[in-house]
């Protein structure tokens, strides 16, 4: 990533859509996550139709994966030894064509025009290819493509060729293939792993139009079936179909003669269905049901029941900025992958890339509840249920890790799809125990919001109860009366093993709190979990006497007790190609430096700034400006979030632009393996908890809001118990108008407002202060709009 440079927009600059007016060949990677089409249970990379030329070839269905062991050159006691990563499934995308006996191949033609639109209304991929053959036959092939939002486990492409050129005989090829190959191998960590053929088939049915094949994997011994069929929606002259399966293909054949003005339609629909215990043949009667329903329902009904749920998402999701057309895009397109990340996801993870790409290995990691739930809750609070739900459904895992590592209580797994720890790396993974805040902060935030005392009373307060049983487990009191937590890694990947890192403690804290708070008023669950008074008193008595270090001195707070001793890294002596600093320096040199991949201390100013005071905020932030690389695509949300409440605004606006940019403009490199979905949802919190200085610690929601004066004016909307407020702020004031519920009570800038619905209520915001613009390390500099 260049810290100083944004790229041109590689799209035009438009409300509602991503479009690309010419294929590029050479960005094809890229352009499949960002057309990437999803509804959290199903997602299908944004491929060619053809499906060569290709980058990454991806299907998936979240939570299916393979299994492998993790290969140490020298093993210790409690290092993870499960390795899981997602499996690329049966791929129905691919349509193949021929003119006669030409296939339309991109490499081989003439691409006289293209265009691909990802429309945030429809929830479609538009394809439209105007394309000449090598002897010059010419057609128009337009495509529409969607995952279903409403029917959970159906796609649907409408294809449509017409002839240009003179009449001519086509065939067309519809597949569904299995092992597909997907990538080349790589030495990034960041990457996915590639398994090869990991699909075993199991069953292969064809009949009339429709295939469904079925697959287990090898080690994990996951079973996904798929099918395909397809409905003709234009007469054709001289139709010929046939079928054909065998165990890695099912291939539908469609031939016949088209003529200019009288183009041949048809619709191809997909279902997926997958399980640990049911049997293949199961599985293909669940497939065989949702095609029949998806052909029930018609190419027609699918879009109109797309646009319909899209329509009451965006009421209330909807995120305005005035002023800048390229972030507001931006942030649109955040908003839509964030709802394609999670809408239907039902009980299972929200991914770091979603189901865009194999990046991570289809892993989720604690910025799920850090970074993506937060904004969740207050506008999709039933899906931020469901995630909640599967870390739930993983206690039985985290119990056994915590019981292995020595300490009580349950250790949530710092990366995983199902359960297990799967970091290979001690010192990031299973030292990284601010993950069980991190899941305590998302189940406290959603109770508070939403008061779903049934969720509080079973699995949200059993989540809280042992994740406060570990902290316990792994403090200890010093000789001054400090409960302190040593050997841990923060957020920051540039430090490890440390002791009492602040952000770690402060969400230790939260959850010592929320555990003896929710117990307290919820006898249930006093019951159900065996809660002791005198562990609910320990609790209290641990958060009350959290260490959490402060220097003197320097007047701020060290990320963790040590950090201040280390020398701060030669920033002037690193070469602007050797970042990202992972790939090009060993962790040893990193360790032992004052360096930061990603905002650490200053996440614990904006998760629980309660805990420090405003003139700490302001110069713990300034502090870490001077040290902090971004590395991480986790961080610039993070200070554009802190750099708004300290007083930069600017500062702020430009981190919010790289956030929101980070995959529309490829900033770390990496977008062809994936979006990054925590970075899109940091980009919506950066106008909601940057500029709209929105926070909910300690169960109160307040708003402080300003603007940079490059920004007339934002609007959103949050969800709490019920009611929607919709938050409008401008140069000089903020307008709170109740759109449903009957009343809200909030703070605005410390002062207690109470809004009803029916009557706005209106407040000036503060000026902007004139402050002294802080240091970022040579070259690190966040790219400023005005050049």
């Amino acid at each position: 990533m260049s810290a100083k440079v944004v790229p041109p927009a590689p799209w035009p600059v438009e409300p509602w859509a991503i479009r690309e007016p010419h294929l590029d060949l050479e960005e094809l990677a890229r352009t499949e996550s960002v057309f990437a089409l999803s509804n959290g249970h199903l997602g299908l990379r944004g491929n060619l139709d053809e499906g060569e030329p290709r980058g990454i070839s991806g299907t998936y269905v979240n939570g299916f994966h393979e299994s492998f062991p993790l290969e140490y050159g020298e093993s210790g006691y409690g290092f993870a030894e499960d390795g899981q990563s997602l499996v690329d499934v049966q791929d129905g995308k691919v349509i193949h064509l021929m003119l006669e006996d030409e296939p339309v191949d991109v490499l081989r033609g003439e691409v006289l025009a293209h265009e691909r639109v990802l429309d945030f209304k429809t929830g479609t991929l538009d394809r439209a290819m105007h394309y000449r053959s090598t002897y010059g036959r010419e057609v128009k092939i337009t495509t529409r493509r969607l995952v279903s939002f409403t029917q959970r486990s159906t796609a649907a492409i409408l294809y449509e060729i017409e002839a240009v050129s003179g009449p001519m005989r086509i065939a067309l090829q519809s597949n569904l293939m299995a092992n597909v190959p997907a990538q080349s191998g790589t030495k990034d960590p960041r990457k996915g792993k590639d398994l090869g053929d990991v699909l075993e088939p199991r069953l292969a049915r064809g009949f009339e139009l429709r295939a469904v094949l079925a697959h287990t994997t090898r080690n994990s011994k996951m079973t996904c079936a798929a099918g395909m069929e397809h409905v003709i929606l234009s007469d054709a002259s001289n139709l010929h179909t046939a079928i054909y399966v065998e165990d890695d293909l099912g291939r539908a054949t469609l031939s016949c003669q088209i003529k200019p003005g009288r183009p041949f339609r048809f619709v191809k629909f997909m279902a997926y269905h997958w399980s640990s215990r049911q049997s293949p043949e199961f599985l293909r009667d669940q497939v065989t049901a949702s095609l029949a329903n998806a052909t029930a329902e018609g190419w027609e009904g699918l879009l109109r029941d797309q646009r319909t749920f899209l329509d009451r998402f965006w009421e209330k999701a909807d995120i305005e900025l005035e002023g800048d057309e390229a972030v507001q895009q931006a942030l649109r397109f955040s908003l839509f992958h964030l709802l394609q990340a999670g809408a239907r996801i039902e009980g299972r993870a929200i991914a770091a890339k979603g189901l865009t790409g194999p990046g991570y290995d289809g892993h989720a990691f604690w910025d799920t509840e850090t970074f993506v739930l937060p904004w969740m809750t207050y506008v999709m609070p039933e899906v931020v249920r469901h995630a909640l739900l599967w870390r739930h459904s993983i206690l039985p895992q985290a119990r056994e890790r915590a019981h292995m590592l020595g300490m009580g209580g349950a250790t949530m797994p710092w990366r995983t799809i199902h359960g297990e720890e799967c970091s290979g790396y001690w010192p990031a993974g299973s030292a990284a125990l601010h993950v069980n805040g991190d899941v305590a902060d998302a189940v406290r935030r959603y109770i508070d919001a939403t008061h779903d005392d049934a969720f509080a009373a079973a699995e949200g307060g059993e989540l809280l109860v042992e994740t406060a049983r570990l902290w316990i487990s792994a403090g200890t009191y010093d000789h001054a009366g400090n409960f302190r937590i040593d050997g841990v890694t923060g957020p920051d990947e540039y430090s490890a093993l440390v002791d009492n890192n602040v952000f770690t403690n402060l969400g230790a804290q939260s959850n010592l709190r929320a555990a003896a708070d929710t117990a307290a008023r919820l006898p249930e669950l006093v019951e159900t979990m065996e809660i002791t008074d005198d562990e609910i008193a320990a609790w209290r008595k641990a958060s009350d006497a959290m260490y959490l270090p402060y220097d003197e001195r320097l007047g701020v707070h060290p990320q963790d007790q040590g950090f201040l001793l280390h020398d701060p890294w030669d920033f002037g002596g690193t070469p602007a190609d050797c970042y990202p600093l992972l790939l090009n320096y060993p962790y040893f040199q990193l360790y032992r430096r004052q360096v930061l991949k990603q905002a650490d201390l200053v996440l614990g100013i904006h998760l629980h700034g309660d805990q420090f005071t405003p003139e700490q905020k302001r110069r713990d932030f300034d502090y870490y400006e001077g040290l902090t690389v971004r590395d991480s695509s986790l961080s610039a949300c993070t200070q554009a979030i802190v750099a708004a409440e300290v007083g930069h605004l600017d500062l702020a606006y430009d981190y919010l632009r790289e956030a929101a940019f980070v995959d529309l403009h490829d900033l770390h490199h990496n977008t062809s393996d994936g979006l990054h979905i925590a970075s899109l949802a940091g980009a919506v919190l950066g106008i909601t908890n940057g500029f709209g200085g929105m926070r909910d610690s300690g169960g109160r929601l307040r708003f402080s809001p300003r603007l940079p004066t490059d920004v007339p004016s934002i609007r959103f909307a949050v969800t709490v118990r019920g009611a929607r407020l919709r938050v409008s702020v401008d140069q000089e004031r903020a307008r709170y108008e109740l759109e449903t519920g009957d009343e809200l009570t909030f703070e605005h800038w410390g002062e207690e407002v109470r809004v009803v619905n029916g009557t706005p209520l209106e407040r000036p915001t503060p000026a902007v202060e004139d402050l002294p613009r802080p240091k970022q390390p040579p070259g690190r500099e966040p790219a400023r709009r005005d050049g």
